[in-house]
């Protein structure tokens, strides 16, 4: 991406280096030949981090550093802004009756966790090797039309084909939940129903896989008192992003600035 095809992005007469706006863009999706699209959406998001900064330093905000995961620690931006904006940010605690009516709207929607009766068939490779993955892809791909939808075919050509220790008992996993496999291969398992077979192989880490539903068993409906503390958690955090909105909206409207549209902000 050529910078020096697009404006300057000056906040508050601060003119932002074009290098932090080019570094922003690999978090922003753009169509395939539109950098000017992931240019624009990248430049409004290093606006609105400028003006924060710019209030903090205001405010003789010293940056003070948590730690946000083993042995990684906040930069001193970061601290800045969340220091910011625990202090001008109070969310509303919600009502019982308020959390109450929201787990009324539709109680469906707060299960115990599912279980999946899995069986797959691996076609193994390295994903980083491209020939690899090409080739252990059209394999997988050879497969599905031998799999067909019963269990006991599948079972046929998983004992026979795959490259996972399962084979041995027809490709069968057992019964799985929530966090029990790599979550890309989770990602399978929520959108499979039961005796269904993923029509293309889907690759992880490990390779690729054909994956064949046996059996889904849905988690109970939780009763309020169960869930209670996640929708009121739940509804803090959407009060406390309203609040940081309307905080930055409030920065934006007596802010000068160029090279960013930030007027849907």
């Amino acid at each position: 991406m050529n910078a020096a095809l697009f404006p300057d992005l000056i906040v508050n007469g601060e003119t932002v280096p074009h290098t932090l706006v080019a570094a922003e863009t690999q978090n922003h999706d753009a169509p395939a030949g539109k950098p000017g699209i992931a240019w624009r959406k990248a430049a409004n998001a290093v606006a609105i981090r400028t003006l924060l900064l710019q209030e903090a330093r205001a405010r003789g905000l010293k940056p003070e550093r948590k730690e946000v995961a083993p042995d990684k620690f906040e930069t001193d931006e970061e601290a800045q802004i969340r220091g910011l904006l625990e202090m001008v940010v109070d969310p509303e605690l919600p009502e019982d009756d308020a959390i109450y009516a929201e787990w009324k709207k539709d109680p469906s929607r707060f299960r115990a966790p599912p279980l999946w009766e899995v069986s797959h068939i691996l076609c193994a490779c390295d994903p980083r090797d491209e020939k690899a993955k090409h080739d252990a892809m059209h394999r997988a791909e050879a497969l599905i039309p031998l799999v067909g939808k019963d269990a006991k075919s599948f079972a046929v050509i998983a004992s026979r084909e795959s490259d996972c220790g399962s084979k041995s008992s027809g490709g069968t996993l057992g019964q799985l939940g929530p966090g029990d496999t790599v979550p890309e291969f989770e990602a399978i398992l929520r959108h499979l129903d039961e005796g269904e077979v993923t029509p293309q192989p889907i690759l992880t880490r490990h390779g690729w896989h054909i994956v064949r539903m046996d059996a889904v068993a849905l988690g109970a409906v939780l009763p309020f008192a169960a869930v209670k503390p996640k929708i009121a958690e739940a509804m803090e955090k959407a009060s406390w992003a309203r609040q940081a909105q309307k905080f930055v909206q409030k920065l934006v409207a007596s802010a000068e600035i160029t090279g960013a549209d930030l007027r849907s902000v």
